[in-house]
């Protein structure tokens, strides 16, 4: 969809529904299969119920709501997209996240932000083992104002201030040889 028009689809989908958006609004009244929005470049997907796995992936900029939960690998490889997950993400989510931005409002299963570059996570429940290279950062005022306008344009009132922020150590950037051993 390259035209900035509105879909609403009454019902679940299936696989890959809204991949490559750019410029549509669309709205799922119910939950969405594999890959919800997957390289999506813009425009706005929100999922009313919940989404399978890789629900924004690789996405390069844009907004995706998901009401519900999301499965495992929600935003693996995001390039610059926003994700708001209401609920709880699965294991992987966030895996090599470029850029961008995700807020769970619930959980996070392990490995969470996986060799993760310059993407930022916000999280408001408990996180399982943070995936290789991702460590919980401050969280300053510039970043409560991000996350109350993310917040807020997922139509949800969460209060910022319950929220952690993770990113990158910065550590996996430069291959050092005397970590050979553990590639």
């Amino acid at each position: 969809m390259t035209q900035p028009i509105e879909v609403r689809i009454e019902g679940h989908v299936g696989y890959y529904a809204a991949g490559m958006n750019e410029e549509a609004t669309v709205e799922i009244l119910g939950n969405a299969g594999v890959g919800v929005a997957e390289n999506m470049m813009s425009g706005r997907v929100h999922v009313k119920g919940s989404a399978s796995q890789s629900a924004g992936a690789t996405a390069h900029g844009g907004l995706l709501v998901v009401d519900g939960n999301a499965a495992a690998r929600c935003g693996i490889s995001m390039k610059g997209v926003d994700i708001v997950v209401g609920g709880d993400v699965g294991h992987m989510s966030a895996f090599m996240a470029q850029a961008g931005r995700l807020v769970i409002c619930g959980k996070a299963g392990d490995g969470l932000g996986d060799s993760i570059y310059e993407a930022r996570l916000y999280v408001k429940g408990s996180v399982g083992q943070l995936g290789a290279d991702c460590v919980e950062k401050p969280l300053r005022p510039e970043h409560l104002a991000e996350l109350t306008a993310l917040l807020a344009a997922a139509g949800r009132t969460d209060n910022p201030a319950e929220f952690r922020r993770y990113g990158s150590a910065r550590q996996l950037y430069n291959f050092h040889v005397d970590n050979a051993f553990a590639y």
